[in-house]
């Protein structure tokens, strides 16, 4: 018997595969959601690229609904994303556009499906970033998406947002996560001040658990210095 339900939402990028891999070897029932298969979960839920914003939500609360079959999950998180720069004198609204998708998009509709499939006193984590608490005038379109993802966190911590009884609404904050992808772009980096993967995966599990969990509609900075991390909470 698996010890928990958990729901991926991008469980094929850096993070989200993580994740995965990690409650799989805790004996978890997981989900990925992506635009492609994580072969390592137990469900796979392929999001239509080209589909609108209310079509995918459609789409993926049926799939998972069919594949959970009357159960709940213990949480939903939520680490699609991506980035894109750029300011308001090249291409704003095409790269704010993306970035909506990437992370507005996936966001909310891991509400809806918090809203409808998760445990009472259960977890729904989003992605946002510390950066977007600022100005980012080298990255509008990102900063906006991200901005709108730590109010989107804030309005589900509160009464009345519809999310099952004690769960916790909470939007993770990283600076720089240790991917590899990140290592190949910034290879000169101090990767001593970015997260690790794996410590980000133990920390949704700590709160699944119900241990050290922050205030819902919390925001936490994920800092890390000299391979340390510290959780600043907002």
């Amino acid at each position: 018997m698996a010890t928990s339900r958990i729901v991926v939402y991008g469980g094929r990028g850096a993070l989200g595969a993580a994740c995965v891999n990690h409650f799989k070897q805790a004996n978890c029932w997981v989900a990925s959601i992506d635009l492609n298969p994580n072969e390592n979960a137990d469900v796979n839920i392929t999001v239509p690229k080209d589909a609108s914003w209310l079509q995918q939500e459609e789409h993926v609360v049926k799939e998972l609904g069919t594949a959970l079959q009357g159960q709940k999950v213990n949480a939903v998180i939520c680490v699609a994303g991506g980035w894109a720069g750029g300011n308001a004198a090249k291409d704003l609204s095409k790269q704010a556009d993306l970035m909506w998708r990437q992370s507005v998009w996936s966001s909310t509709i891991a509400a809806s499906l918090a809203a409808t499939y998760l445990t009472p006193g259960g977890l729904l984590a989003l992605t946002g970033a510390k950066a977007a608490l600022e100005g980012t005038p080298g990255m509008i379109g990102y900063g906006m998406a991200k901005a709108a993802v730590h109010q989107l966190t804030k309005s589900l911590g509160s009464k009345d947002s519809g999310l099952p009884e004690n769960s916790l609404a909470v939007a993770i904050m990283p600076v720089t996560l240790d991917t590899e992808m990140n290592r190949k772009w910034m290879p000169k980096a101090d990767f001593s001040t970015w997260t690790p993967l794996s410590f980000v995966a133990q920390l949704f599990d700590k709160w699944i658990k119900g241990e050290e969990r922050p205030a819902s509609g919390s925001l936490v900075a994920l800092v890390t210095k000299n391979n340390v991390t510290e959780l600043i909470v907002q």
